[in-house]
């Protein structure tokens, strides 16, 4: 890579940093993750060209995300499980319901095409969303502006609402044994290697995959013991706040304005939509109504899953409801663009 092609990366980092450092200091809810994503695409707006860390660097930041995330699991999250098939029909049920009626709404008061309200609905995979778009007759921009918005407005939205319920943890957590330096670069090298394994299978977020089955069955064998470092996993949240607010740039402000009002409207329907059947599934299964609605906001995988950590919620049963609906929209979405093009 030549260096002139670091520049803006290292902009946009740098901006990310500043952002970080602000709602560390101000006390603001994962403030490594939000700080980021908010200076990042304010930058963007203001003209300012940022960038996203080049693909490699990426895939390092997600492997490290995903040790992090499977680092929680215990022998007692698979007792656990028993509760899952619940909410997983539950999760089904509203992703089908926040896909069919955002649509509808988006043809019917945005004036949309059928392929991009689709797309614009679809409550999964940034990446994925905007490689099916590209194969279709599909407005890309449009797309892109409204699932950036539902991601960023989610990514600051649940930990505030989070706090607000007052369900973070009140007091200082006492901190966990660091992973040594061995198990540590070990685990990176072999979720590394099962994650371009997943790549090459076409799963999305492969990376972060990767090194949550790496971390679990590390965790839960007992072959590794203990938490990435506090210092690693922040370069880690940070660069994804970084990305989530890279998404912005060269966006104008017409455009923006454009989408503005549908990027809110199917952020509002999705988490309406999500925290109602989120709610069927507390009643039924009794679990953590937080964790619930952290697994069922149509987020991000990584960004909820970095949420879940850095609130101290299960991540786990996060990650798996995650994981689980972009398995759901891996068939749903295609079938369903295939069959907007050929009518």
């Amino acid at each position: 890579m030549k260096t002139g092609s670091w520049k803006f990366p290292l902009i946009t980092f740098g901006i990310s940093l500043l952002g970080a450092g602000l709602t560390y200091a101000l006390s603001f809810p994962a403030p490594f993750l939000t700080g980021p994503a908010v200076a990042v695409t304010l930058a963007g707006l203001a003209g300012i060209r940022t960038e996203a860390l080049p693909q490699r660097l990426r895939d390092g930041v997600f492997v490290v995300l995903g040790l992090t995330i499977g680092q929680g699991v215990t022998p007692e999250v698979f007792e656990a499980m028993r509760s899952w098939p619940v909410t997983l029909v539950a999760l089904a049920a509203s992703l089908f319901a926040i896909i069919f009626l955002t649509r509808a709404a988006l043809v019917r008061f945005w004036s949309m095409d059928k392929p991009t309200a689709f797309l614009s609905s679809s409550p999964g995979h940034l990446s994925y969303v905007l490689g099916l778009t590209e194969g279709v007759k599909a407005d890309l921009r449009t797309v892109s502006i409204v699932q950036s918005i539902r991601v960023l407005a989610l990514t600051l939205l649940v930990p505030v609402a989070v706090t607000v319920t007052g369900q973070v943890p009140e007091g200082a957590i006492e901190a966990a044994a660091e992973t040594a330096l061995g198990p540590l670069v070990a685990m990176v090298v072999a979720a590394g290697i099962a994650g371009y394994v997943l790549q090459r299978l076409r799963l999305p977020a492969a990376y972060l995959i990767g090194g949550m089955l790496v971390s679990i069955i590390a965790h839960v064998s007992g072959l590794v013991t203990g938490v990435t470092p506090a210092w690693l996993a922040a370069i880690a949240f940070i660069s994804l706040g970084g990305l989530i607010g890279s998404r912005f740039s060269g966006v104008s402000w017409v455009q923006m304005r454009r989408a503005l009002s549908a990027g809110v409207f199917v952020t509002l329907l999705g988490v309406a939509l999500a925290g109602g059947f989120g709610l069927v599934a507390h009643w039924i299964t009794g679990m953590d109504l937080i964790a619930i609605l952290i697994a069922f906001a149509p987020g991000g995988l990584e960004t909820m899953a970095a949420m879940s950590v850095i609130l101290d919620i299960d991540p786990t049963f996060v990650a798996s409801h995650h994981v689980a609906r972009l398995l759901m929209l891996t068939v749903i979405v295609p079938f369903f663009v295939l069959r907007r093009r050929d009518e």
